[in-house]
């Protein structure tokens, strides 16, 4: 759904959108499971910028829920996640902040988007919203406990037969001098 500059200047935009899974690409890591459900409002925030530059900025308010799989970080099997966010967006004109002085940024200035040309794509807004709610590591359980790091079996499903590791002899000097001094 195209957002366009030309029809908030009539009035706000109201949606309540449904996007099946695979409409919106989410990369390679990120499997959308449900449906993404999103609705809002978006309206023109007209701001000036010194005596006589007016820059239409586009804000964005609403929810969006759905479900995504993800591979655990530990042991590489699906972990499911559920995402459901409230979000409030402010978008600007590519170009409008630039041959400012620089200037140190504010921590509301930081959360300020930018769009190019007549619009914005909502789809981009909520691409973006789901992957800022997602975990950086996602695990498909508290407990996993991974793969075996010597033959990849997956350790929540089987015991491996691997034997422990061996110490490595370069080692033994520092462990002589520990068992001194704990004792």
């Amino acid at each position: 759904m195209l957002i366009e500059i030309k029809d908030l200047e009539l009035h706000p935009i109201d949606f309540e959108e449904e996007f099946r899974p695979g409409v919106i690409d989410f990369g390679a890591d990120l499997r959308q499971r449900s449906p993404l459900r999103a609705s809002g409002r978006a309206q023109l925030v007209e701001e000036r910028h010194g005596k006589h530059e007016r820059i239409k900025d586009i804000r964005i308010t609403g929810d969006l829920a759905t479900t995504a799989e993800l591979d655990c970080a530990r042991c590489l099997e699906p972990a499911v996640q559920k995402v459901s966010r409230s979000f409030d967006l402010l978008y600007r004109p590519l170009g409008s902040d630039a041959g400012r002085a620089e200037l140190s940024v504010t921590a509301a200035e930081a959360e300020i988007g930018y769009y190019q040309g007549e619009g914005l794509l909502l789809e981009d807004a909520l691409r973006e919203q789901v992957l800022l709610e997602l975990p950086l590591k996602a695990m498909c359980r508290e407990d996993c406990k991974g793969l075996c790091p010597h033959c990849g079996i997956n350790l929540n499903s089987e015991k491996c037969s691997c034997s422990e590791p061996q110490e490595d002899p370069r080692w033994s000097g520092l462990k002589d001098i520990r068992s001194k001094l704990t004792s």
